[in-house]
């Protein structure tokens, strides 16, 4: 189930009437960088206390009038919510490198209730779920202390954006090309966390035929609880690793490094073993 963030009144519900100095604006994966830049260099963009765990708390009341036409009703569910769901259940991992690390999970919606014809911007950004620090001890998480300080977050923006409503709802959105780092000197626009921090990926839908028009236009944020995750460099527990390499198409290093090369050497030394034996 996706969440509304609503804000006391439709004035608060501008991104311009939110900008502040725990996020920034960054328009990963747009492809212009003279816009890129302008935009950096003018707004530091905020969801209000975007990095705050309190804005995490989700209010259900009714969407009020936000200047949106009778046409805009947007409803956003989760792709591969059931995985999600098994992550979830034994506490998500997300590995954070220095080179920048993609996600999985892959953050995918699938939305309708646009206006077909109307252009729409689609957001997404990562932001800390509480003020701890943890750690894994006997086979769980722990909170292990307060939390380090944040690097200003920044806002990917998913590069077909802008794009109609129609070329929106026609197939699901996958925010795959999404990275994580831990390089504080990140200079390519990746979502930059701390290990062993615990995270919240957000969605946001905004109505607006130009990027230059964002900072003054109306948007709706979507939190699925089941996407939280830990950031950390190497998976802590055996259960990820073990979902990730069965699911995860790409986690062939897992198979043929570490344990699993190890293994197929001793398998390969055996079987030489025995054939000598036989001779």
């Amino acid at each position: 189930m996706a969440y509304h963030f609503i804000p006391a009144s439709s004035t608060d519900f501008t991104i311009s009437s939110m900008l502040g100095q725990q996020s920034q604006f960054f328009p990963v994966g747009y492809g212009k960088q003279q816009i890129a830049n302008a935009l950096h260099n003018s707004i530091r963009l905020a969801l209000k206390e975007a990095a705050s765990p309190a804005h995490l708390s989700v209010e259900t009341t009714q969407t009020r009038d936000l200047g949106l036409t009778p046409e805009d009703d947007p409803v956003v569910h989760l792709e591969a919510k059931e995985l999600w769901g098994q992550f979830h259940k034994s506490g998500t991992e997300m590995v954070i490198t220095k080179s920048g690390r993609r996600m999985f999970p892959a953050f995918k919606v699938r939305c309708s209730g646009f206006d077909r014809k109307a252009r729409y911007i689609l957001l997404m950004d990562i932001v800390a779920a509480d003020d701890f620090r943890y750690k894994f001890h006997n086979s769980r998480w722990m909170v292990a202390g307060k939390a380090d300080p944040e690097m200003p977050k920044r806002m990917y923006i998913h590069p077909d954006s802008p794009a109609t409503g129609e070329q929106w709802m026609s197939k699901a959105v996958t925010f795959h090309k999404l990275k994580l780092t831990n390089n504080i000197s990140d200079k390519h626009g990746f979502t930059i966390l701390n290990s062993m921090h615990k995270y919240q990926p957000r969605f946001h839908i905004v109505r607006a035929n130009d990027i230059l028009k964002l900072p003054y236009s109306t948007f709706k944020t979507y939190v699925f609880p089941e996407t939280e995750f830990i950031a950390v460099t190497a998976y802590q527990n055996e259960k990820i690793t073990q979902l990730k390499i069965d699911n995860n198409p790409f986690a062939k290093g897992f198979r043929d490094t570490g344990n699993g090369r190890r293994e197929k050497r001793k398998q390969m030394l055996h079987q030489r073993c025995d054939v000598e034996a036989k001779k």
